[in-house]
């Protein structure tokens, strides 16, 4: 009998099924500044440590929120997208607490939802997925849907469940921490004046800088979150022979790139949507633009959100789909998040 992990195939899910995710993963400083030398975000609150007003306990070192991210997809990956063909879209994420280095992340899921596919070859997973720190603190939760491989074709396909998805977290549920004192906010050492009654619903802000992708670097960084999807590493995983680079690493570029005309967008709040809209593949030089939403209140004086549609894309910002209602082919990220802003 083999003692390897294959991996699950389509037909291997079930509505309701668990999944407690191996293996625990403890985050570092090393974490943070590998972070740093894959991305480059200059985000004051992530890269200072005396960044915050005095009395606050975030003059602790605070780790992005995307790591917290990573590392909990990461833990996901052996069991639900060893054998993916895509990573198609995420809705009801909510970051929930700080991660601080020291902290021991894990996850569990469930699936929530199946369709087989018409060709029968594939189908789509929906899985809700929870991170925790120090074996019981919520970090993290979001859905997210994958198109997996069929082991066998003629494996019945299942009843079809497809769950109804909130198209947006609502501002009311989002996280404030308790902690976060932006009342003496230093916007000279954010790197930009713009606060939140600055951004107008439907602005659109290109962030100008781009970056090309190159394979040592979307490999290393996916393995740093323990990613082992193949279609990332083995080059025989895909027919066109390419490695297919994991849409994380686009986020967290897109993310970095963001802070020219963001800066003052600190820390995240929830995912309300997002799409891997095309294929990037070493070579492709990605730039980025935002667009706002929406704004709301918090319940934080000093704090407000804002609902950004953050695109990363190959060609011109503002460009997003055609006449057909379709994603451009330059287009590889649209992902809609609530970002937290100094009022």
């Amino acid at each position: 009998m083999s003692k390897t992990n294959q991996g699950y195939f389509f037909e291997d899910y079930h509505v309701g099924q668990s999944l407690h995710h191996a293996t625990s993963r403890t985050l570092h400083d090393g974490d943070v500044a590998m972070y740093q030398a894959l991305y480059g975000p200059r985000f004051a609150l992530q890269s200072s440590w005396d960044f915050a007003s005095p009395g606050s306990s975030l003059r602790n070192p605070v780790m992005d929120d995307l790591i917290t991210f990573h590392t909990v997809f990461g833990k996901t990956v052996p069991d639900i997208s060893l054998n993916a063909v895509a990573n198609l879209g995420y809705a009801e994420g909510r970051f929930l607490a700080r991660v601080e280095s020291g902290d021991t992340i894990h996850a569990r899921s469930e699936i929530i939802g199946l369709k087989q596919n018409s060709n029968g070859k594939t189908g789509i997973v929906w899985v809700r997925t929870r991170g925790f720190s120090n074996v019981d603190v919520p970090v993290l939760e979001y859905v997210r849907w994958v198109m997996v491989r069929k082991r066998d074709t003629a494996a019945p396909a299942p009843e079809a469940v497809v769950p109804d998805l909130a198209k947006v977290v609502s501002a009311d549920a989002l996280h404030i921490p308790d902690d976060l004192d932006w009342s003496n906010y230093d916007f000279a050492a954010a790197g930009e004046p713009h606060r939140y009654g600055d951004y107008a619903v439907g602005e659109i802000i290109d962030h100008v800088d781009g970056v090309t992708l190159t394979d040592p670097e979307h490999m290393m960084a996916t393995r740093l979150w323990q990613n082992t999807a193949k279609v990332h590493f083995d080059v025989t995983a895909r027919p066109d022979g390419k490695r297919l680079i994991y849409g994380g690493h686009i986020i967290s570029l897109a993310r970095a790139l963001s802070f020219n005309g963001l800066a003052n967008a600190q820390l995240l709040a929830a995912i309300n949507a997002g799409a891997h809209a095309n294929p990037a593949m070493a070579g492709d030089t990605i730039r980025a633009w935002s667009e706002v939403l929406d704004t709301a209140e918090t319940t934080n004086p000093h704090v407000g959100a804002l609902r950004l549609r953050l695109v990363a894309t190959k060609g011109a910002a503002g460009a997003l789909r055609g006449e057909d209602g379709k994603y451009l082919s330059d287009v590889l990220l649209d992902l809609d998040y609530w970002a937290l802003i100094p009022r």
